[in-house]
């Protein structure tokens, strides 16, 4: 599957990103246990896509995914972090969140600060900070 380019959220865009302060970007990586929990993931991804295209507070997202590697990505940005956990807490989210745990290999989230300017994040960039963070949570276990 080819990866979802950056979309921008419900009528917003990055100049007016900046009226309550940075950016917050979110980048992840998911990585399933098998093949056969690609179908249910990868729809129900769709339907999360679906949701965060329209949530409050979305300035973009893109998702990224190679099924057959049993491994997703995705990247976002948020008015505010106080946007995004509401978006964390809402289902179609967060009732995928539950159901999909026990199929979950592992995953890696990183969150950092942006500026308008710096949107939409390359994705070159979100793969080299999600290196980072998977690097440091190994050293730390």
């Amino acid at each position: 599957m080819p990866t979802i380019p950056w979309m921008p959220g419900p009528g917003r865009d990055t100049a007016g990103a900046a009226e309550s302060g940075p950016p917050v970007v979110m980048a992840s990586r998911l990585e399933l246990r098998s093949l056969l929990s690609v179908p249910r993931f990868f729809l129900l991804s769709l339907v999360v896509f679906r949701q965060v295209r329209r949530s409050p507070g979305l300035i973009g997202a893109s998702l990224r995914a190679q099924p057959l590697k049993r491994t997703f990505w995705t990247l976002s940005a948020w008015r505010d972090r106080a946007a995004l956990e509401e978006f964390n807490r809402t289902d179609p989210h967060a009732k995928s969140v539950r159901g999909l745990r026990p199929v979950m290999k592992g995953s890696v989230f990183v969150f950092w600060n942006a500026e308008a300017g710096e949107l939409p994040v390359a994705w070159d960039e979100a793969r080299r900070r999600l290196a980072d963070q998977a690097a440091k949570e190994a050293r730390r276990a």
